[in-house]
């Protein structure tokens, strides 16, 4: 469990996108478990994240035509190709969203919204999480909420997360603290 943070502008979600394989780099490579990602086509790092690596973004990353339910159960499918009803409906219980299953991204707050981006990460239960400013649009009730389901799925699964937050006090209680400072990683 590992906690990214830094001035704003400083590159924290680049860094999200380039590991992710959202973004290729300029220059350099990123290696996932051996896989040199940035030799992979779009295809590739697309099942790659599917399968192996959860992302949740600050923008979301919601299909606005699809219900909370159905965002996650297609997560699962397009990952594993299973039926993924029971799952998305353990992962949207455990966020607080039993109540919100059948809605539309448009007829849910931002935190909610955000909430099913989270479930929608874990879908698949995945080997890397990447998370920006997952708590960035909640409350402090449900960041502490979401944050234990990270922290549960870290623990449970035994999944490497990287997070990035402007909250001191959330990247604290990660196991290890990074901060990204003029272009350089380092330990805070």
């Amino acid at each position: 469990m590992t906690s990214l943070i830094g001035v704003s502008g400083s590159g924290k979600s680049t860094l999200i996108s380039l590991v992710a394989g959202l973004m290729l780099p300029d220059s350099g490579r990123v290696v996932f478990d051996e896989n040199e990602i940035t030799e992979l086509d779009d295809v590739a790092r697309a099942r790659l994240r599917g399968r192996r690596v959860g992302v949740v973004l600050q923008s979301g990353n919601l299909i606005p035509f699809l219900t909370a339910l159905q965002n996650v159960e297609l997560a699962v499918e397009l990952g594993d190709g299973g039926d993924g009803r029971e799952r998305a409906e353990k992962l949207l219980f455990e966020l607080g969203l039993a109540e919100r299953l059948d809605h539309l991204p448009r007829r849910m707050s931002g935190g909610e919204a955000q909430r099913v981006s989270v479930a929608m990460a874990l879908a698949n239960e995945p080997d890397l999480l990447l998370a920006d400013e997952v708590t960035g649009q909640l409350d402090s009730a449900n960041a502490e909420q979401v944050m234990g389901v990270l922290f549960d799925a870290w623990r449970r699964l035994g999944l490497t997360v990287l997070f990035v937050t402007h909250n001191r006090d959330l990247a604290a209680g990660a196991g290890r603290c990074l901060v990204l400072d003029d272009g350089e990683v380092r330990d805070l």
